[in-house]
């Protein structure tokens, strides 16, 4: 933020006559704003901040005295002083406490140093101060309040960071980002239940503030999750301002022996689960057919080899982290992209408005997000036949083609030594269940499912990956409420990635969460020799695992009930030579099952590329269906406020039926591609 004020003066003065006018108090505040600015947009940012500084020196007596101070500290920061704008934004507040914004800005500088502890300090002194808020002071306070929620989230003080987001939801239950992070974050800590409002906050104000990617954590409504992406991506995305972009027109390569250019976009181009997956891909695509371009948008990296392999892996690395969206866009027009891959989705760090400009003449969404983006310019997703079979493709607004799995695995990964169950922390003669995905895909049902699978089990153990000391210790304390003894319940700590793969095949059977399940997780699994029981549903994110394991071969691991899945995981228990006979299976096929065969992904992978060119060389590049979303939404809460934990296919196409009659009756729909068939009225 900086303080501005129109000044009406085409020119800027030679700096030494306005140096002097400062002195003299010839200068009025609204002069100082126009002038130093116009040296700023110049690239004169030490003679701005020599401006500033002569004049704050000679005008002491001015009323607005802490604007000045404000804007100069804006000044420093932008040349790198951070300690002068310390400086300065201290001599603001002085002046005015009360100015909310030199908090904020003060509280970020602190952060960027490392002080945490003294930024959260510095945004709560405000906070304190404001408790009688006046309307120009909420938007501060609530800023604050997030700010300081995002920190010690950071920093891993959860129920703190939870506190404040609260707060910050209690001020303006209409603004989503408090909300958003407040829930994921009571997902990960297992409070169960996720949802719950209070006298200021309605059950569906929380709701409209979950974001799509913790929504899969939550229901396994795909029709929803759709309709939560349309609507997420309209009020975070929403419409570029296109003027003066210019794209390039589509290039005719089909059949010309030129290569097709196709651009991978994302932040998880790392040491990360994506950039595990990606590296052999991208290693093995075929140069002759297809010249590959990777746009990383994450944080900066050291000493990454999985960062390393892939810009070997690639012919173009380009970091564009530090540029914004319309920057970025022109620079994948400049490359004369084909195929823009959005590896990231609604996941951290996506630069999703990158897409909006359209800078290529095809966008897909591939391997980073599970689901549907439900954007006006995603036009094709890739998937697989389980994850998404023909009937389901109605849940999806883009186009969906097929490779074999979804799941790429990287075969050349690092596996330590295995270590023994004692050194692991396990019983040496329990039967060991597991689960090693995240906290936030635990909830009440699934957990109450494990409960009902141990206590039919009394020689068997649970390994959990563990997470924060109070997050462990409350699934020890459900446990026992489940009449389970807590210590049956083992939390494995953190380990790097080729100790972690070496450790997880200690372990039994590994026990699928619902409705978010195991994605690389399971693939880690799988390449382990783990069998996985997993529980199939209507959703990406609740079919992924149940992909994993039908190309892994072994697809009667995959349980179609929650019944099914809980007498699964006893039977296996109770019947080793049964589960030996599973893990025989899984060692026989593992070089040669669908899920390992990366050089054939790779192909598969380049042959839809040149379909989707074909299409656009065709001017047959699909639309996304976005029809009815918004009734879809409205009809999406009322069902998921219902909290079923499980429905099959029929009968919950059904229950949206109905309610879409009931709500064509209102106001008549018109036909969809989805469920609504039925004429207008």
């Amino acid at each position: 933020m900086l303080i501005n004020n129109a000044f009406a003066s085409d020119r800027v003065s030679p700096l030494a006559s306005v140096l002097e006018r400062a002195r003299t108090q010839q200068l009025s505040l609204a002069e100082l704003f126009q002038i130093a600015e116009s040296l700023n947009a110049a690239g004169q940012r030490p003679q701005a901040a020599e401006l500033y500084k002569t004049w704050i020196a000679f005008n002491d007596a001015n009323a607005l005295l802490h604007l000045a101070y404000f804007n100069y500290s804006v000044t420093l920061r932008q040349m790198g002083d951070v300690a002068g704008s310390i400086h300065a934004l201290r001599a603001c507040l002085k002046i005015e406490p009360r100015f909310g914004q030199a908090h904020v800005n003060l509280g970020r500088a602190l952060e960027d140093c490392g002080l945490t502890g003294q930024a959260v300090q510095q945004w709560r002194s405000f906070v304190e101060a404001t408790a009688e808020i006046t309307p120009g002071q909420v938007s501060h306070r609530l800023m604050m309040l997030q700010h300081i929620g995002r920190v010690l989230e950071s920093s891993g003080q959860m129920e703190e960071a939870e506190t404040a987001l609260w707060q910050a939801i209690e001020l303006r239950p209409d603004k989503t980002e408090a909300g958003q992070h407040w829930t994921s974050l009571r997902q990960r800590q297992c409070k169960w239940p996720v949802l719950v409002a209070s006298d200021h906050v309605s059950p569906r104000q929380l709701l409209d503030a979950m974001s799509p990617l913790t929504l899969g954590c939550y229901a396994d409504d795909p029709l929803f999750q759709l309709a939560k992406a349309y609507r997420y991506n309209k009020s975070l995305v929403g419409r570029p301002d296109l003027n003066g972009f210019q794209r390039k027109p589509l290039r005719q390569k089909s059949g010309t022996g030129q290569r097709l250019r196709v651009g991978y976009l994302s932040s998880d181009l790392r040491e990360h689960a994506v950039g595990f997956a990606l590296s052999e891909v991208l290693e093995l695509h075929d140069k002759s057919s297809v010249e590959i371009f990777a746009y990383y948008c994450g944080d900066p990296r050291s000493n990454d080899a999985t960062q390393e392999r892939i810009k070997s892996a690639v012919d173009c690395w380009r970091d564009i982290a530090a540029v914004d969206d319309l920057e970025a866009a022109a620079q994948i027009v400049a490359d004369e992209i084909d195929i823009l891959v959005d590896v990231n989705g609604y996941t951290k760090h996506a630069r999703t408005k990158i897409f909006a400009y359209r800078p290529a003449p095809v966008i897909v969404n591939f391997c980073g997000y599970p689901g549907s983006m439900g954007s006006p310019f995603h036009q094709y997703m890739i998937a697989d036949g389980h994850i998404v079979p023909l009937e389901s493709e109605i849940y999806y607004s883009e186009k969906v083609l097929r490779i074999a799995c979804n799941q790429p695995v990287d075969r050349k990964r690092l596996i330590a030594a295995p270590p023994s169950r004692t050194q692991a922390g396990l019983p040496e003669d329990a039967f060991v269940y597991a689960c090693f995905n995240g906290m936030q895909k635990i909830n009440a049902s699934c957990f109450a499912r494990w409960m009902a699978i141990l206590s039919e089990t009394p020689g068997s153990v649970l390994w959990l990956l563990g997470g924060d000391a109070d997050v462990d210790q409350r699934l020890r304390q459900a446990a026992a409420q489940s009449g389970v003894a807590a210590e049956r319940l083992i939390f494995a700590p953190k380990a790097d990635n080729p100790n972690h793969l070496a450790r997880i095949g200690l372990a039994d059977l590994f026990l699928d969460t619902f409705p978010y399940g195991a994605h690389s997780t399971a693939a880690d699994a799988i390449t382990m020799g783990l069998p996985i029981v997993t529980m199939t549903g209507k959703s990406f994110a609740a079919r992924f695992c149940g992909s994993i394991i039908s190309a892994a071969g072994v697809p009667e691991l995959i349980c179609s009930t929650p019944d099914d899945y809980v007498r699964r995981a006893i039977a296996f228990e109770r019947d080793r030579k049964s589960l030996a006979s599973v893990r025989e299976s899984l060692q026989r096929q593992r070089e040669t099952c669908a899920l390992r065969d990366i050089p054939a992904l790779a192909r598969r992978l380049e042959q839809l590329f040149w379909q989707m060119q074909g299409e656009a060389e065709r001017g047959e590049t699909p639309v996304p269906d976005l029809r009815n979303l918004d009734v879809y939404y409205e009809i999406g809460t009322e069902i998921v406020s219902a909290n079923i934990d499980f429905e099959d296919d029929s009968a919950y196409r059904r229950r949206y039926l109905e309610k879409l009659a009931k709500w064509n009756e209102y106001a008549p729909l018109a036909r969809d591609g989805r469920l609504w068939t039925h004429p207008t009225a």
